[in-house]
């Protein structure tokens, strides 16, 4: 998406999943570990970059949610609205990581409380483009998301490696 003449500013590597659970708070204490979990459909897991805005939103949630990835029954591709499925939205900084001699560094990523407003307001457009489409709101599709700036655990169940990275 992203073209050579502008910097990124978000990138997102969507995978389909048969089944996913992701730890969005690990037990602390007598409180147990909280669970958010989806069915068949498609994981985001979304990194924004220094200079990103929320202008770009509405474009990344129009993109993810239309592009054909998810086969049906049949063989043919089509998006997750039209599959419909669930979708798990995942915060994951070290998408925008570089490697620096033998070192990881992040340097190009929003900061924190940049980049939590954006993964906020994109979460919220992704509820809210499931719940204007008929046939997800029929099938009863679930938008799941993991919680910014914290380390989760995910376990996931996947027919295939079919990973895609789109950049904005």
């Amino acid at each position: 998406m992203a073209d050579g003449s502008k910097a990124v500013q978000a990138r997102a590597l969507l995978q389909q999943c048969l089944h996913a659970h992701l730890q969005v708070r690990p037990a602390d204490g007598d409180a147990a570990a909280q669970w958010v979990e989806i069915q068949r459909g498609l994981v985001i897991y979304v990194c924004f970059f220094k200079g990103a805005d929320k202008e770009l939103l509405p474009k990344m949630v129009n993109t993810l949610l239309n592009v054909k990835l998810s086969e049906t029954e049949t063989g043919k591709h089509v998006s997750i609205l039209d599959l419909p499925g669930d979708v798990l939205i995942i915060p994951q900084a070290t998408l925008g990581g570089r490697v620096k001699g033998r070192s990881m560094q992040y340097h190009s990523n929003s900061g924190k409380e940049e980049g939590l407003e954006l993964y906020s307001q994109f979460v919220g457009l992704c509820e809210q483009a499931l719940a204007a489409n008929s046939k997800c709101a029929e099938a009863g599709v679930v938008v799941a998301h993991g919680t910014y700036g914290n380390r989760q655990v995910l376990k996931l169940d996947t027919n295939g490696p079919y990973t895609h990275l789109i950049e904005f």
